[in-house]
């Protein structure tokens, strides 16, 4: 199934350009957004999700949610979207605290990432898992994540530190 994303340049200028996220290969300067969510609700604890089995990237590997913006979609919009997607729930009031980039000109695979953090009450019985995209989830204290990340790679987990350390 084909999902189109725009094209941007390194300093996150729309290209003109639509392409196949799936099928096109980036090349030098040419990069796709994604956007991840730290979800935190009120006993500061954070939303984890576990990757479905089938996804061709980090099967079954646990996550903070958030996935690929679509053509014509802001970062704002698509994690907005992704979020909902993923757990069901609304996200209002949250900001991007951290940004960084990816270039890796082997297997094209170039993008940067947004990350925001969203505060607001919200129980693990709130979340509606969409089962094509995740497995599990949990809600988990610091102390948690990092102990998850010490037991088995936890994805994204030293931009995530970052992005925390960014929020206060």
């Amino acid at each position: 199934m084909s999902e189109f994303v725009d094209l941007y340049d390194r300093n996150r200028n729309f290209l003109n350009r639509v392409v196949d996220r799936n099928t096109y290969l980036f090349q030098p300067g040419e990069f796709m957004m994604y956007v991840l969510a730290i979800l935190e609700n009120e006993e500061g604890k954070f939303l984890v999700t576990q990757r479905a089995l089938d996804k061709k990237w980090a099967a079954g590997g646990w996550e903070m949610p958030g996935g690929g913006a679509k053509s014509k979609e802001s970062s704002l919009d698509a994690i907005k979207r992704e979020v909902k997607e993923e757990t069901g729930l609304d996200v209002i009031n949250g900001h991007v605290v951290y940004s960084y980039f990816n270039e890796d000109q082997k297997r094209h695979d170039n993008y940067f990432v947004d990350i925001y953090h969203f505060r607001f009450d919200f129980q693990l019985s709130d979340v509606t898992l969409n089962t094509r995209e995740s497995i599990d989830c949990r809600c988990v204290s610091l102390d948690e994540l990092v102990a998850m990340n010490n037991e088995d790679e936890f994805l994204h987990f030293e931009r995530i530190m970052k992005a925390l350390q960014q929020k206060k």
